[in-house]
């Protein structure tokens, strides 16, 4: 029903659906060196995919694709955030394979 309110159990099954998302991090300085990338795939449940880089000694521009259940990939994104890294949602997809 459109307008309806979710129920506690409908929104604690999207939390544990599978869901693919592309982001944009953007490392400060004193993180292009550190293996960011490698480690959120250890620390959680996620695929992670780079899809574009570019890194210099000023900043690391990553477009990574993270697969996993919803709340993995929150959780994960949340990670990102407490170590520096900003992360953008991409909004459009210009090379898609």
């Amino acid at each position: 029903m459109p307008g309806a309110k979710r129920t506690k159990s409908a929104a604690a099954t999207d939390n544990t659906q599978p869901q693919k998302t592309r982001l944009w991090l953007m490392y400060p300085p004193k993180l292009i060196t550190t293996p960011v990338v490698w480690q959120l795939g250890h620390k959680f449940e996620v695929v992670t995919n780079v899809r574009q880089a570019s890194v210099t000694d000023e900043i690391g521009v990553v477009c990574l694709e993270l697969e996993g259940r919803r709340s993995e990939v929150k959780a994960a994104i949340k990670w990102l955030e407490r170590h520096g890294i900003k992360v953008e949602p991409v909004e459009i997809n210009v090379i898609e394979s």
